[in-house]
């Protein structure tokens, strides 16, 4: 029996196939699971028709994909994340984040399905990851985990303002004590002050006795 397959079936046929068949297996399987159709005329000429369109746009798909593999090959994708202890990160980086940060860099646009990536990144390093964009094209990127910039210049910012912050109040100390140290020296002035005026006062007062003395003799 001649037959036409609608279906791809594994090791038998591809769609739009013809092939000879047992009779049993083309009347008992093929044919009432609608897998395949008898190979008469009218329908050999809808099948092959059929066929070349599916094969022309396999053909144009199979361009596209080629030309996408050769944008793909050897790119280099940075991916930032937040970090713990001995290089772990917080999270991981998964098959979608991948396919973000190429579309986010890049502009291409990659199924996360197709990013072959046995199981989601959990450290630091630079890892080789192959995209599968059909059977036979495979693509090699290179995926660089680094430690986000920001949370390490947080910890840095968080650390200078803490040292201001303590020099600060090492200032305000400095400050209170100089305070301190000048009430304490315009106390004195004041006293010294005070001191000479008297000293005046009694040599003043010594003069006038004097004065008076003299008159009297």
């Amino acid at each position: 029996m001649k037959v036409i397959f609608l279906e791809d079936v594994p090791n038998v046929a591809r769609a739009g196939e013809i092939r000879e068949v047992a009779d049993g297996h083309g009347r008992n399987f093929l044919i009432p699971k609608k897998l395949a159709v008898l190979a008469s005329s009218p329908t050999v000429n809808t099948i092959e028709i059929q066929r070349r369109i599916r094969a022309k746009e396999e053909a144009t798909l199979a361009t596209e994909m080629l030309g996408l593999a050769n944008q793909l090959e050897g790119k280099e994708v940075i991916l930032k994340a937040k970090v713990g202890a001995k290089d772990r990160l917080y999270g991981s980086v998964t098959s979608a984040d991948i396919a973000s940060e190429l579309e986010k860099a890049a502009g291409l646009v990659i199924d996360k399905r197709k990013i072959e990536l046995a199981e989601p990144i959990r450290q630091l390093g630079s890892y080789e990851v192959a995209i599968r964009l059909a059977k036979d094209i495979v693509s090699k990127i290179k995926v660089n985990v680094i430690e986000q910039e920001i949370e390490r210049e947080a910890k840095k910012t968080e650390k200078e303002a803490k040292k201001t912050e303590k020099e600060a109040k090492k200032t305000g100390k400095e400050a209170k004590k100089t305070e301190k140290e000048a009430k304490k020296t315009g106390k004195e002035a004041k006293k010294t002050k005070e001191s000479k005026e008297t000293k005046k006062e009694t040599m003043e007062t010594e003069g006038e006795i004097k004065e008076t003395k003299e008159e009297i003799e």
